[in-house]
């Protein structure tokens, strides 16, 4: 398997597939693909991982896509403007990622839900409760908000992040909450009451941009509703009934 990650921050990964080669992908991921591409839903793992899934912000059902009399390709995309990052999963690797990060993956990796060892990270860790564990051995992509950055984190080594920013580390690393010192910090610094400490050794990756953020940064600027959209004109007011606004 062949892959290519094209554009700057609305990313597609694009994977050219050999015949018998199999991949899978969040449902509606799809962008295009080659017309001897067939394409089917499953419930991959069956009932219990299909409601894990949901559990932790994917689909019940995942998209199987292989080439039929010969080679083949497909892209797909995540669904708010970030970064494809790839990660290759090898035996006895576990890799650890934020709910609804995963994208797509090769048939030998599999796709399965953990949840927090800690109870202030459960509650204070921005990951949230439920997170995706990649395992198995293949080519895996995620996708998040922003732009990304890897570190390896050597034996011993610690790295302190916005809670919220961590996208993915190797299961092996040491995830821990803390909360920030200093009263005015808290009230005047900005960052929250939390950080994120990450101590190797493994890889971890961050984003600079949170999907929570984003939305917070872009609501001043959306409508409310009852408000026009504030086109004027004939034509304004036609694009305002089309659109049901």
């Amino acid at each position: 398997m062949k892959y290519r990650i094209v554009g700057n921050n609305l990313q597609m990964v694009i994977i050219d597939i050999e015949k018998g080669e199999r991949v899978y992908a969040e449902a509606g991921s799809m962008v295009y693909m080659s017309p001897n591409m067939k394409m089917e839903a499953k419930a991959r793992g069956g009932l219990l991982k299909g409601i894990g899934r949901k559990l932790a912000g994917e689909t019940f059902f995942l998209t199987e896509f292989t080439p039929e009399n010969g080679n083949g390709y497909v892209s797909f995309a995540g669904n708010a403007p970030g970064t494809i990052i790839p990660i290759e999963i090898e035996s006895g690797r576990e890799f650890i990622v934020q709910k609804d990060a995963f994208l797509c993956a090769e048939d030998g990796v599999e796709l399965s839900i953990t949840f927090q060892k800690r109870l202030g990270s459960m509650f204070f860790g921005g990951e949230g409760f439920i997170l995706e564990k990649l395992s198995g051995k293949g080519m895996a992509f995620i996708h998040a908000c922003g732009d990304m950055v890897e570190i390896d984190l050597k034996e011993g080594e610690s790295v302190r992040v916005d809670t919220g920013s961590v996208v993915g580390w190797d299961a092996g690393v040491d995830y821990t909450i803390q909360m920030v010192k200093g009263i005015k910090t808290i009230f005047f610094g900005g960052e929250g009451l939390f950080l994120t400490t990450l101590k190797g050794p493994g890889k971890v990756i961050l984003q600079s941009m949170t999907l929570h953020n984003l939305a917070m940064a872009l609501q001043p600027y959306l409508p409310n509703q009852g408000q026009t959209s504030g086109r004027s004109g004939v034509l304004g007011t036609f694009l305002d009934e089309t659109l049901g606004r």
